[in-house]
């Protein structure tokens, strides 16, 4: 049985927590930030977790994660 291939997109992406978890980047911060207001941003720092639908999808594409 030959070996699965990860996504390479998928590994530059996202990280696995020590739980299972998935963390990703936060999006929304690339541009048009001066119509979003301060506040906005600042909870748009950091990393997010990845809801339990998206969890299962990018699961299929790490398979050794």
């Amino acid at each position: 049985m030959p070996k699965m291939k990860t996504k390479s997109s998928a590994k530059k992406r996202f990280k696995f927590t020590a739980n299972g978890k998935i963390k990703c980047g936060q999006v929304g911060k690339r541009h048009g930030m001066i119509k979003r207001s301060n506040e906005q941003i600042r909870t748009l720092r950091g990393t997010s977790v990845l809801s339990s639908a998206e969890t299962q999808r990018v699961k299929r594409w790490m398979p050794y994660g």
